[in-house]
């Protein structure tokens, strides 16, 4: 069997695992908790139902399989019933813009007009909760601004993407070398990155300035750019910026980090979405850099207590993992660390009766070892969608995914150039 087939494998033997833990709701849908031992009610993108939704979508798509698509439908009736009971949060991670995410994409993949109307809903509640300045304390992309306006973006509402973005405007900080944003109400530290950071409100407002026709949103996002640019210490060859100045919490937040969330896996993407806007070279020449940095960082070996402890989406191997596949697509790169990467996160899943599934690890608890997650960000539905959009891309090319996530560029394949006859 080749590595592509066994993390085929392994991605639906994930899925497998998330039907098992899955809960029925009264209103006959399905809702999935973040850890099984602990069996609440969680709708949200980052850890809950709505991420798992957009991974069986991966799943319905890979294997046409109708008891994933039936599960994703099912799951999309609880978390409409979360929007209509006006769900208290309003983030594309933990609140209504990442449920309507989910709930968009059900409409439009499986057609299901109950999931449209209701991610419709969750739109217009989010447009209602609006302070005219921002709806949490958070102001960037997981739990902020930034991320609503993916979200409503991907929703197709523009406008209402456009009014996420535009405080950035009035709220952006100078620097020496560009601005830079507060990431939540009372925040000291200043973030660079794409989770929390300066490059997660660079990416939203380049996106959605591109999509609109804003000019000066677009702007700005150049401006946010530079300051990150100007604080990196591993050039000319490498990219690497500090986690946040001054280092938010120091006793238990590392200076660096490599992956999607506060490292150059994830400053890569954003660096990939300026280049497909605008076209100037640096910007490939920077994710060149980024990627110079993560293959050489010793990733995903666990070099010492607290080095790459996680094989998650968000903060793990399956966040490099995407990078790879996207870097096989536009440069043809050939899928050696790809391997490498796939082949650490089948060394680590448990595989039993009930599917596959991972443990991430932390180094300051005894024991270490961590109960396996459900969701997007650390757990099963992150893996299982990057493990199936790997073997699509070894195996034919295949750029991407069944559903975009907001904040992730798309793939796309280079344009074969003209060959004019002499």
């Amino acid at each position: 069997m080749t590595l592509g087939e066994r993390a085929e494998e392994a991605g639906a033997g994930a899925l497998d695992w998330l039907l098992h833990t899955a809960l029925p709701t009264p209103d006959g849908g399905l809702s999935w908790p973040t850890r099984p031992s602990e069996p609440e009610f969680n709708p949200v993108l980052y850890s809950g139902t709505s991420g798992i939704v957009l991974a069986l979508l991966e799943g319905q798509r890979q294997f046409g399989a109708d008891r994933y698509g039936q599960a994703a439908l099912r799951g999309a009736r609880s978390v409409a019933t979360a929007v209509e009971q006006g769900w208290e949060y309003s983030s594309l991670a933990f609140g209504l813009a990442g449920l309507a995410v989910a709930l968009h994409a059900v409409h439009q993949r499986l057609g299901d007009p109950a999931a449209g109307r209701a991610a419709r809903r969750a739109l217009g509640l989010l447009r209602a909760r609006f302070d005219g300045t921002r709806w949490e304390p958070g102001f960037e992309l997981l739990k902020g601004n930034a991320g609503i306006a993916l979200a409503a973006l991907a929703a197709g509402d523009t406008e209402l993407a456009v009014l996420a973005v535009e405080p950035y405007l009035r709220t952006a900080e100078p620097t020496g070398h560009g601005v830079q944003w507060q990431p939540k109400l009372g925040a000291d530290a200043r973030l660079h990155h794409l989770s929390h950071g300066t490059l997660g409100v660079v990416h939203a407002l380049a996106t959605v300035g591109g999509a609109a026709g804003r000019a000066d949103l677009v702007e700005l996002a150049l401006a946010g750019a530079a300051d990150v640019v100007a604080r990196d210490e591993a050039g000319p060859a490498g990219f690497l910026v500090p986690h946040s100045d001054p280092q938010d919490q120091p006793e238990r937040i590392e200076r660096y980090s490599y992956g999607w969330c506060h490292g150059p896996a994830g400053d890569a993407q954003v660096f990939r979405g300026l280049h497909a806007l605008l076209g100037d070279p640096a910007w490939a020449a920077l994710a060149e850099r980024c990627w110079h940095t993560v293959t050489r960082s010793g990733l995903p070996a666990r070099l010492r207590p607290g080095f790459w402890d996680n094989s998650g989406r968000c903060c793990g191997t399956a966040g490099v993992l995407a990078l790879a596949c996207d870097r096989i697509v536009e440069h043809g790169d050939r899928p050696e660390f790809a391997d490498t990467l796939v082949a650490d996160l089948l060394d680590r899943a448990t595989i039993d009766g009930d599917g596959v599934r991972w443990s991430n690890t932390e180094h300051r608890r005894t024991p270490s070892l961590l109960e396996p997650t459900t969701g997007w960000a650390m757990g099963n539905a992150g893996i299982a969608r990057e493990l199936l959009r790997y073997a699509r891309t070894v195996a034919d090319g295949a750029p991407g995914y069944a559903v975009d996530w907001p904040d992730h560029p798309a793939a796309r394949r280079p344009t074969p150039r003209a060959v004019m006859d002499p």
